[in-house]
């Protein structure tokens, strides 16, 4: 599989790109986001598995080029800053990153990481492919694993990858209250207490794709404890 990296820091891409290469991965190095987001254009999709992505580069942030690429890519994004700002952290979440490591970083960890996030977005091919759209225990829902998708009420959801995630996580546990931190740990693997507005933030965007299927409400809040899956 390929990564691409994305820093102005030739320093910092070389030596993720040599780590990458003792793991077995290949990877390309671009130094501006306008170049990185036309190797990801939709007509080069499929080149890159993961782009480790910098967020202060010199033409424009890193976030800005993440927001570009949401409208026609879900390729994973790793986050690298030189800024440990909270703030920061949920503003690339909520844009759709998939991890975010501040400078300096350990170039094992980095690469750790990547592995993390590419095992948790693939698809199990242990299960057999005749097996197809699985019901949930909910008979509400159906859940196509191999397709990373869902169906309400015998519609397909329009979902983004974390929408899908914390919507199986939740058909997986029916009637049981998930805190904000067990939902971050199980779909970012990156819990905390501070993080809960990320979680918050999917959890109403969801329910509005819920909604316009079926005007029930799916996802209850526990004050001060979760979420759960309404029967």
């Amino acid at each position: 599989m390929k990564i691409l990296i994305v820093d102005d820091e030739p320093a910092i891409a070389d030596t993720l790109a040599y780590a990458l290469k003792g793991e077995g991965f290949a990877s390309a190095h671009c130094a501006l986001g306008g170049e990185a987001l036309d190797r990801l254009a939709p007509a080069r999709a499929g080149d890159f598995a993961l782009v480790v992505l910098d967020v202060g580069l010199p033409d424009m942030s890193g976030f800005d080029v993440c927001r570009r690429l949401r409208r026609h890519s879900d390729i994973p994004v790793l986050f690298l800053t030189a800024r440990a700002d909270e703030v920061d952290r949920i503003v690339g979440l909520e844009l759709g990153a998939d991890d975010y490591v501040p400078k300096p970083f350990s170039p094992r960890e980095v690469v750790s990481r990547i592995r993390a996030i590419l095992r948790r977005l693939r698809p199990d091919t242990r299960q057999p492919a005749a097996a197809g759209n699985q019901p949930a225990t909910d008979s509400r829902f159906a859940v196509d694993r191999a397709g990373l998708r869902i169906a309400f009420h015998d519609r397909w959801l329009d979902l983004t990858r974390y929408e899908y995630l914390l919507l199986a996580l939740l058909l997986e546990c029916p009637g049981r209250i998930l805190s904000r931190t067990q939902i971050m740990e199980a779909v970012w693997q990156d819990g905390g207490e501070s993080l809960e507005r990320t979680v918050d933030t999917h959890v109403k965007t969801l329910r509005g794709k819920l909604r316009a299927v079926c005007d029930e409400e799916v996802i209850h809040t526990h004050r001060g404890l979760g979420y759960s899956l309404r029967g």
